[in-house]
């Protein structure tokens, strides 16, 4: 099972979540504000793409000094990269 994989059985379970929730909203927002990192998943032309909507600082502490951080993430399916921004902006 590859990385994209994993990300897309995740944000399938947060749609379910989601869709199962009677506020939508609320369900939303739990799921954002229950974890450190959180990606939006859309289709692109490559295949996959992500967007970072919640946890920018976890990965930059990653990649400037390779340090190993534990940290919770989920995924969102969105249908484009502009609905992960707008989400980010929202919940930002």
């Amino acid at each position: 099972m590859t990385e994209f994989d994993e990300l897309r059985l995740i944000a399938n379970d947060t749609r379910s979540f989601i869709e199962n929730s009677h506020d939508r909203v609320k369900a939303l927002r739990s799921v954002v504000y229950s974890h450190d990192v959180v990606l939006g998943i859309f289709p692109d032309c490559d295949g996959v793409g992500l967007h970072v909507i919640k946890g920018d600082p976890i990965f930059r502490e990653i990649v400037q000094h390779g340090t190993d951080i534990d940290y919770s993430h989920t995924a969102i399916a969105l249908n484009n990269r502009e609905q992960a921004i707008a989400l980010q902006k929202l919940l930002n």
